[in-house]
């Protein structure tokens, strides 16, 4: 198997370096490693060139994690092409996961993400225009050249949650995914001053998005993004009946919310009439070429 892995990271640059070592330990020695880096100021650059194991290092200039997964993609040479966040590490048995589930003839092969404490995002299976979706970990996936290709990678609209874009393109093209839970990845690193505040107006903006882009202007599309919505809502209710949110700020979620899931909802209609292959991707790799601002490449 030719295996290309594209690790995209920004501002991490301590922790990118603990994920490339376990990769190194694992990883044949003929893998191809791409680091896809930016825009970043923490002297990631020069850490990263300073080291032998890392075949290219790919120089951009947007924060988008699609933006980064494309920019690696468009140079990677490998058959099969892995994506993984520079903030996790790769379990031991990593690769012999991802290798024994794409010898068994699955296009996609994913696994969990956990955090310090263990703990993983329980993924489950979910339906959507009729047929099912099997969930992507955006930052740990692998996938057949052949599926990226149908794809033309990921859609640069998104800022968030492009994994869940991809799902739903990959199982509407028809390819198989499985979910492996010997391929982990963990992050070590806590948060030391709690969780971040979620960006619910980016949130509800993708998700519409996503939803009318690839099941088109349907009410079942409507009624799953305001019922999230009527469920978010109720949550900050409860958190402002715990004195845990203001009612300024219950107020402004809200408003970004109805602001951005309406454009969402337009842009993603946009979308689906701009591409109307099944692939839907009118944002994909084959659209530009202008990513990487600089590239290292050591091959």
């Amino acid at each position: 198997m030719e295996l290309s892995v594209v690790v995209s990271t920004l501002n991490n640059r301590e922790q990118l370096l603990s994920s490339l070592d376990a990769l190194d330990d694992q990883l044949p020695s003929e893998t191809e490693l791409i680091v896809v880096n930016g825009p970043s100021s923490d002297g990631t650059t020069g850490v990263v060139r300073d080291r032998d194991d890392v075949d290219v290092l790919v120089e951009i200039s947007e924060r988008n994690p699609n933006v980064s997964r494309n920019a690696g993609f468009e140079i990677a040479t490998g058959e099969v092409v892995a994506f993984l966040g520079s903030e996790y590490v790769v379990e031991t048995g990593w690769y012999d996961a991802l290798s024994a589930a794409l010898d068994a003839g699955t296009d996609v092969v994913t696994g969990p993400l956990s955090g310090p404490d263990g703990a993983s995002d329980d993924e489950s299976p979910s339906t959507a225009g009729g047929r099912g979706i099997a969930p992507i970990e955006g930052d740990n996936a692998a996938f057949d050249r052949t599926v990226l290709e149908a794809l033309d990678g990921f859609d640069e609209y998104l800022t968030l949650d492009g994994a869940s874009d991809c799902a739903h393109r990959v199982a509407g093209l028809g390819f198989d995914v499985t979910w492996s839970p010997e391929m982990g990845a963990r992050s070590d690193v806590g948060a030391d001053g709690g969780r971040a505040d979620p960006d619910w107006g980016g949130v509800y903006r993708s998700l519409a998005y996503c939803q009318t882009k690839n099941h088109g202007p349907r009410p079942t599309v409507l009624a799953r993004t305001v019922g999230s919505a009527i469920r978010d809502g109720v949550a900050g209710v409860r958190g402002l009946l715990a004195g845990e949110e203001t009612p300024t700020g219950w107020f402004a979620d809200g408003t970004a919310v109805v602001a951005n899931a309406a454009a969402g909802f337009r842009d993603g209609l946009r979308a689906r009439y701009a591409d109307r292959s099944a692939r839907r991707n009118p944002n994909g790799v084959s659209t530009r070429h202008d990513r990487a601002v600089r590239i290292y490449d050591r091959r």
